[in-house]
Order: C-alpha cells, then structure tokens, then sequence
C-alpha cells in the first residue's frame, strides 16, 4: 500500500472515530454504518482521481460531486433526474429535510429519534467533515490542519449532549488524530533534513533520549498555532452550545451574591434561559419535596425569583442590594393590617439533582431556617446562594403567610406608591403599538385595575381562544408578544409575560415571577415537586394587599381565589408544625402532574408540561464516573501543555548525569553535553545544522546567540571536547563538561528576550525530537511485524518433501 493510500485510509478512520461522538445523540445509531459506507466511497473516489492524477482543486471537486450525488441518491432519490442528478426538487428537499431536522433536534430530548431530517444532518455533516480531513491530509499533505475540523466535529457533539462518558469519545476522536499524523509524519518529517547531534551513534553513547538517525525539524511553529487554536475551539464551542436537556434553572446556571456582610449585590443571569427545550423534558423526576400544615395546597406555588425588568429584549432580574437573611422577614410591601392572613410551615427538602442559587419558598415568606451561605434580596423577597451555595440537597423551614383578600379589597386598592409605580410600569418604546390597544380593547367598561387585571387573566385563559402548546418558538423581544397575540399559541413564559406587558400598559404595576406550582400529594402526606411542575406567572401591585399572583395560562396552575367570587380560601390547619421530609426519592404514588403517554413526553406534547429546572442527571448527584472523569480532564488540560517542558527537564537531568567509569562513558557524556548545548541553542531559536563541523557550529552559536566572554569559551571547550571524542585514537574525559553547558545556557537566556525566555522553557523547540523518535519506532515496529509476516507466509508456501522410502520397504 502508497503512503497517500495508508494516509487516506488514516484519515477515514480518524472521521469515524471522531463522529462516535455524534452516537449517544440520536437512537437507533443506524446512522453511522450508512455513514461510514459513504464516507469509504467518497474516500475511495479521492484515492482514484490522485492516481490519474488530477489537480488537487479538481479532486477535491470531484469528491464533492459525488458526495452530492450520494446524497441524493439516499436521501432525494425521488426528486433527482433519473433517480441520480440533482435538480432544483433535489435542492428543495435537502431544505425541508434540513428544516425539519432543525426543529427536531429543538424538540427531542436525548437520544432524539432517528428523523430523516436529523438522518441527513448527521451524514451530511459527517461526510462534510471527511471530505475537509481528506483534502488536507491527503489531497493537500498537511495534516496537523485536519484536526480542526475533527475538533469542530466532536465539539459539536459534546456541546449538545453533555453525556458523563463524553471523555471516551474525546480519547477516541483524539486517537484518530493522532494516528493521521503518525501516518502523514514520517514522509513530512523526512523532507526537512537531519538534525546535527554528534557523529554516529558509538558504542555506550547516552543518547539525547528520542533522537533518531533520521530525525527532522518539526513544524512546530505551525503546530503550536494550531494547537493554540484548537483549544480556543474546544473550550469555547461547547460552552457556546445548549444541550438538548438544559434546564430552566440549570445548576450551572443562576446568580449569587458578591460581598459579605451586609452589603453587596446580586446580579441575576436571565432564569428562562432554555426554557423551551426543558418544556420537551422526558423525566418527571422529582427535585422537592415538602410537608405544610396548610389546609389546602392548590394555591402554595413555590416562588423562586421574579423577572421585573423588560428592556425591549427579554424580561430580567434587576441587579439590586442583598443582606444577610433576617431572623423575621418583615412584611410584605403594600400589605395592611386588615387584610385576612394565616401564618403556615412549609418544611422543604431539595434533590441532589436539583443544583440553582435561587430558593424555592411559598411567597410570601416570613421565616426562613436554612443552613449554608444565603442572602436576602429585599425588593422581591428571594434567597439567593452566595459564593456558590446551590439547593443541592438543601432541607430548610419556611414560615409564610397565605393572604386571602377579597375582590372588594382589590377592587378598592387606592393608588400604588410613587416608587412602584415608576419602576414597575416601565415599557419599552420599541414595544409594539397592538399590545397597548389589545389591552385597552380586553378591558374596556372596567371600572378599576381590579376589575382589568381579571379580564385580562380570563381573556387569556379561557375567553380569548388562546391553545397552550410548548412546541411554538419562544422568540424573543417586544415582536413575540405581538406575534403570540396574533398566533394565539403558546406557554407559560409567553402568557406570563404578555399579561405583564399588557397590565403595564394600563398603568398597572406588574412583573413575571417564575417557581414550581404545588406539586403532587403522596401516600405518606408529602408533596413532590417534579421538573414539569416548574412555572411562569405574572404578579400584579395593589397597594393593601401587595404583590397578587394572577394565572392567565390555560390549564397549568389553579386560578387565584380572590378573582372568582364566593370560593374559599386557603388557610392553616392546626397550629403544630408539620414533619420535616428529606426523602429526595419520588413516592410510589403516581403524581397529578405525570399523567402523560410516554410518547408524547417524548415530543413535549403534553398540556401539563412545565420548564425543567434542575441541571443533574439524577436523584443521587453526579455519579463517581463522572467526577473522575471531570478530574482527569482537568489533569489532561493543565497538564498536556506543561510535558514538553517536563520532558526537556528530564532529558537535561540524563545527559548532564553520572560521568560513568569507563572511557566508552566519558565519550558518551561527552556527546551528550554538546547535544545538551545545540538543544539549548535550538531551544532559543538557533536552529542546528548538521552540515558544519563541532567548532562551525560553536563559532555559529556564538554569533547568534551573541554570546562573549564564560559562554563563548564555554562552547569552544564544548566543540573541542567533541572533537577530541569523535578523531582521537584514544579519546580522553574532560572535565567540567555539565559548568560549561550550565554557562552557555545562561548565557543565551541573558541574551534572549523576556517572550524567548519564555517559550524556550514552557515551549522548547527540541521536544521535537518526540515526534521524530516515535515516527521511527512505528516504522521500525511495522518493519519488524512485516518481517514476520513474511517469513510465515514463505513458510507456509514452501511445498513439503515426501519422505524417501526405507530399503526394507523395496
């Protein structure tokens, strides 16, 4: 075999080993053996054009074309001319199929089914992304290149799945990496020359440790470019991508508090991050558990945070002061005295799955008992975790009010102090004119903030023909909410944040908060909260009873008491404080919101499915695998660019070693001193040239290196030594040799400039001395392993000789 052939061979395992990444993706991973059969097509097309041979542009052409072609004769073979050319149809239907991949993949929960559209993104990608390693590694011979777009390949793939095993794929796409450049190394290597490093190689010589007869000088400028590059890529690319299924409040997600003390502030991300794509989630699996002592529980949502801040873009978090958490929280703005009110105990207990900043409390709060680092963010009463504390496996007790007004309360609210009003009606110039003139047309004839606030939670939820289906597109910015009103389809964030919108346009002071409704009853007293329980509602201000929860999403929550007449009201039950639960695990009873066929968990198309919030795979924390796993990344990362400097400390350590006892030791040390010196030059950018003689290649060193008085005469002695070794009929020890190599590496670093200091120790040239010695004991392996072969396979040709008969026998 040629070795563009070995070498394209190479470079088609190194695609399939790193599209392994792509498998956890999708189910079943049929996928990949019709990949792999086109991408040996499309290379085997490559290797028949080189051999012709065509001009590199018009191979890389003509693979492409068959590519195409292969494509359209699985994928649009219906559309095609004669079944095989592709036409404009072709074209149209690669869309489609793309389109309808896209959505797919936006919609499925990992694995996602294996859609023709998803079925053609992955092999198209894949045979995209073999086409790319071929023509640099084989078509154009520059394969350090070609692990670009095998990085991109595997980025992409780790970015959206976020698998706990994606370190084995990394192992492997790495393999096949490396293996394409052992396979293009040697030929590449060999077209740069030797390096000088002594004589030949004598009896008892100390090597320099990798150096080999037919060593070469690297690229390592360009692969240290393209290293450089390549990690930019793999750190920033999958942070760049969302997984499939991140959740609403993923863990790590969220805000926490800066400062300590009684000072700081809180600077939130945006919550409904991803919102969407949790919507779809397959696992109802629990992330809280609570006992109250409340009567009833429809009402008890448990409150996270709450979104106060529409800039025209999204609606956000404000950055606001925190303090330290008060034994008593005090009352809750706007609430007066004569308001009906009952004081309850919730005793929560969080998964170890569940991982956020904010806490999940019914609002509003007045007590909270709670271990770890939390702090108190007045204005929307919330809890948020400071330097990193999370609701990991948090179990804490909360004292809350339920506040039971009556609409002629609300309907009696007098005007909102100054302060609320400013802030909390607030709406961008850039929002659209139709939602200001919808809301004055839903609340026309109201005769006060009550009665509008009603009409508009109503003309939402059941009146305004509104459907609520998670697979229409979140959009952002003003333009969705105008584009919600017209579709009349949508989820909670989009009827949460369209009443808000609304109610502010009428001067109602208003904001979006966001926390799981009640949850489940189970067999033990308990409630369990899963991820489809988690919500998005809107809070409206009436000064008297303060901030008042609404629901204006059609089936998901329950519709406040106060805004249908004559139904009660939520209250506490007896005054004892209910048992704390810390079971994390879901009860054997079914829960209310978990009613949904599998299949359509599956594509999110159940009327009760909610944002999932937490950012774990499971009910017990990250698994073993994976903190080992994460651990040994990290090594890898910290450590990988660290080995060229270890190594060359090493090999210092070796050649300036033990003089030995015999003369076959001195003149191995003695070589190995002067290798010592012409690395350390290298190393400082004077690149060494086997063509000169010990004393031209001192007198060079000197020149460059700008080297006088100790140094210069240092590498003198040094050339001399070698010299004396190399022709004397009885070669003699020098001594010094290690003071003279210490000198003359002082004295380039006194020359050299701060960046050359620097990359002479973190980055030395002369590790390129590895790749060369492992170039050569490959070729010398399979040298070897053919040996073998050959003689076995003459063996077995070799015809046997019938035995001679015995003189008895005649």
């Amino acid at each position: 075999m040629s070795g563009r052939a070995r070498l394209a061979l190479c470079a088609t395992a190194a695609t399939l080993m790193a599209s392994g990444a792509l498998l956890p993706l999708v189910d079943p991973a049929t996928w990949f053996v019709q990949a792999a059969i086109l991408l040996a097509l499309q290379s085997g097309v490559g290797a028949l054009t080189r051999r012709v041979p065509l001009a590199r542009p018009v191979t890389v052409a003509v693979q492409a074309l068959v590519t195409l072609l292969l494509l359209t004769l699985v994928f649009a073979r219906g559309q095609a001319i004669g079944g095989v050319l592709p036409g404009p149809d072709v074209f149209r239907e690669f869309g489609l199929l793309l389109e309808a991949g896209g959505n797919d993949v936006g919609q499925y929960a990992i694995p996602a089914p294996l859609s023709d559209g998803i079925r053609l993104m992955l092999v198209g990608g894949v045979l995209v992304i073999g086409l790319a390693v071929d023509a640099l590694a084989v078509t154009f011979r520059t394969a350090a290149p070609a692990g670009l777009p095998l990085l991109a390949l595997y980025s992409v793939a780790a970015g959206l799945s976020g698998d706990g095993a994606g370190w084995l794929w990394f192992l492997l796409a790495a393999a096949g990496y490396l293996l394409l450049l052992l396979a293009e190394g040697r030929d590449r290597l060999s077209q740069w020359g030797r390096v000088f490093g002594g004589a030949a190689r004598a009896p008892g010589r100390i090597s320099g440790g990798l150096e080999t007869d037919s060593g070469a000088i690297a690229p390592v400028r360009t692969g240290r470019r393209i290293g450089a590059v390549a990690l930019g890529i793999a750190l920033v690319v999958p942070l760049a991508l969302p997984a499939l299924d991140g959740g609403l409040l993923d863990g790590s997600g969220g805000a926490g508090g800066s400062g300590s003390g009684g000072g700081g502030t809180i600077s939130a991300v945006n919550p409904l991050v991803a919102l969407q794509d949790s919507l779809n989630e397959p696992d109802d699996r629990e992330v809280i558990s609570y006992k109250t002592n409340a009567k009833e529980t429809e009402n008890l949502y448990l409150r996270i945070v709450s979104l106060d801040q529409f800039d025209g873009t999204t609606w956000k978090t404000t950055v606001r002061s925190i303090e330290d958490v008060p034994p008593r929280l005090e009352d809750p703005p706007g609430l007066y005295p004569d308001v009906p009110r009952s004081e309850i105990q919730t005793n929560i207990s969080a998964a170890d799955s569940y991982a956020q900043n904010w806490l999940p409390m019914p609002y509003p709060a007045s007590e909270v008992k709670i271990n770890g680092r939390w702090r108190y963010e007045p204005v929307g009463r919330a809890l948020v975790g400071d330097r990193g504390q999370t609701t990991r496996g948090a179990q804490y007790s909360v004292k809350s009010l339920i506040v039971e007004p009556t609409a002629e309360q609300l309907a009696n609210a007098s005007e909102p102090p100054r302060q609320i009003a400013e802030e909390f009606t607030k709406v961008p110039g850039s929002l659209p004119p139709v939602v200001a003139s919808e809301a004055r047309k839903i609340t026309k004839g109201s005769s006060n903030d009550y009665e509008k606030a009603v009409k508009l939670q109503n003309w939402f939820a059941s009146e305004g023909g509104f459907t609520y289906n998670t697979q229409v597109r979140a959009g952002s910015g003003p333009a969705a909410i105008a584009r919600f009103l017209e579709q009349k389809e949508g989820f909670c964030v989009h009827f949460s944040f369209a009443m808000a919108s609304m109610a502010r346009t009428l001067d109602i002071p208003a904001r979006v908060a966001v926390g799981f409704t009640p949850g489940a009853a189970q067999a033990d007293g308990s409630m369990s909260v899963g991820l489809r329980d988690a919500h998005a509602w809107p809070e409206l201000y009436f000064e008297g009873v303060g901030w008042t929860r609404f629901e204006p999403t059609p089936n998901r929550g329950t519709v406040p008491d106060y805004t249908r007449p004559d139904t009660p009201s939520d209250g506490a039950s007896d005054p004892a404080s209910p048992e704390p639960t810390s079971s994390s695990a879901p009860s054997d009873v079914p829960s209310a919101s978990t009613g949904c066929p599998p299949d359509q968990q599956k594509q999110g198309g159940c009327a009760s499915s909610a944002p999932a919030i937490a950012g774990g795979s499971g009910g017990e924390g990250p698994p073993i695998g994976m903190i080992v796993a994460v651990a040994l990344g990290a090594l890898v990362v910290l450590g990988v660019p660290l080995l060229p400097m270890l190594w060359r400390k090493r090999i210092r350590a070796v050649r300036l070693g033990s003089p030995g006892r015999t003369e076959a030791d001195a003149a191995a040390r003695t070589l190995a001193a002067w290798l010592e010196v012409t690395d350390t030059a290298w190393d400082h950018g004077i690149t060494p040239d086997e063509s000169q003689t010990p004393r031209k290649a001192a007198a060079r060193i000197v020149r460059i290196g700008q080297l006088t008085a100790a140094p210069a005469e240092s590498v003198h002695r040094l050339a001399a030594a070698v010299e004396q070794v190399l022709y004397a009929p009885r070669p003699q020890p020098t001594a010094g040799l290690g003071d003279d190599v210490r000198r003359v590496a002082d004295g380039l670093q006194a020359t050299a400039s701060r960046p050359a200091r620097l990359r002479a120790t973190l980055a030395p040239r002369s590790a390129a001395r590895v790749v060369w010695a492992v170039s050569d004991r490959w070729a010398a392996l399979k040298e070897r392993w053919s040996e073998r072969i050959a003689k076995r396979w003459t063996a077995l040709r070799r015809p046997s000789r019938p035995s001679r008969p015995s003189q008895q026998e005649g």
